[in-house]
């Protein structure tokens, strides 16, 4: 049976590898890329990366004792191109901190706690696994659209086609 602070490690370590992995997909497109609409009403790379350090800057800043979505927040801002690269992973960069110290500070009693995200409770448990499918859900995005943006040039971020079975998980012991 797995113990509540290891629910709170594994949630991390899930959160952590979508982190490496959007970051791996953003740094293989150019700028004209990452702020590229690929038809009208899509959002750019850099508006998806842009509305994920959002959410997680609100919903993890004072997360035990604020409600998940600031006054300070403007939603509607994140769809809309950053000025820059810098901008944008500045953004996400605050969005990601704000998690991890979130994560740091959860203890396993916490797990029971109730929070709120737009004035609806939430027990911890459940805020930490909507932002965990959350940040999922637009991590297939980033990746999706970087390898389409990226073309020929795109470096798999996975088992590459064709050598599924080489792989082999590393011996444990």
């Amino acid at each position: 049976m797995h113990s509540q602070a290891d629910f709170l490690e594994q949630v991390g370590r899930e959160l952590r590898s979508y982190r490496r992995t959007a970051e791996k997909a953003l740094a293989q497109v150019d700028d004209e890329a990452l702020f590229r609409q690929i038809d009208p009403g899509s959002n750019s790379l850099a508006v998806i990366a842009r509305h994920v350090g959002g959410n997680l800057r609100s919903r993890f800043t004072d997360f035990l004792t604020t409600d998940g979505e600031k006054p300070d927040r403007h939603r509607d801002g994140e769809f809309e191109n950053p000025a820059s690269r810098a901008e944008l992973m500045g953004g996400w960069q605050a969005g990601w901190a704000a998690l991890e110290g979130t994560l740091q500070a959860l203890t396993a009693a916490d797990l029971a706690r109730t929070v709120t995200i737009r004035d609806e409770p939430h027990t911890v448990v459940r805020a930490l696994l909507r932002a965990l499918a959350h940040v999922s859900l637009h991590v297939g995005q980033i990746v999706f659209l970087a390898k389409h943006l990226a073309g020929p040039a795109w470096q798999t971020l996975s088992i590459p086609r064709g050598q599924s079975q080489g792989w082999k998980p590393a011996p444990r012991g």
